[in-house]
């Protein structure tokens, strides 16, 4: 079956897709396309950002709370550099790597990352033979800043704390087939 799946705060739509959800499956029906993860593994993301972000559903609900905190463009970075780092031809690396450097890390990039000039300076000057590496520096900041920022706002959240409370309710409500 397929449904219109939304995740809403407050009156505001924060999520919105069409997904399909099981008819017939051993698990607890009608998780829908944002809450394909079940009540034990949206808990988990709590334990550390590593957690989060291992899981398809806890990065997808992280960066919808980074958008509604216009600082997405952490996640962006932070998931580009981890697609960079898998790159196996050299040809795709420096095309990769500058893109990568346009959009993130040049003086007023598009969506511009919050790195400390040592850093970015570092990087615009190795940018022309870039490396698997090359962003490594600037990734960890990134990591950190949204491990000790973020992170701890995203699980005090109501975005976070609607999402749980509608999986649990979704296990006690197995007739509604959209929560």
């Amino acid at each position: 079956m397929i449904a219109k799946c939304t995740v809403s705060f407050k009156g505001t739509k924060l999520l919105e897709a069409w997904g399909r959800i099981p008819l017939a499956t051993t698990e607890p029906q009608g998780r829908c396309c944002f809450h394909r993860s079940t009540p034990r593994e949206t808990m988990a993301w709590s334990e550390s950002v590593d957690t989060l972000l291992a899981n398809k559903d806890g990065l997808a609900a992280f960066r919808t709370f980074l958008k509604s905190e216009f600082s997405e463009e952490n996640i962006d970075f932070w998931m580009a550099c981890e697609d960079f780092k898998k790159t196996k031809s050299s040809a795709k690396i420096a095309s990769k790597a500058q893109k990568i450097y346009s959009e993130f890390i040049q003086a007023d990039a598009p969506r511009e990352i919050n790195i400390d000039f040592t850093t970015r300076d570092h990087i615009s000057q190795n940018i022309s033979e870039p490396t698997l590496k090359c962003f490594d520096d600037a990734q960890r900041l990134i990591y950190s800043l949204m491990a000790k920022d973020s992170f701890p706002r995203f699980l005090r959240s109501e975005v976070y704390k609607e999402l749980v409370n509608k999986q649990q309710n979704g296990n006690q409500k197995r007739w509604l087939p959209f929560l």
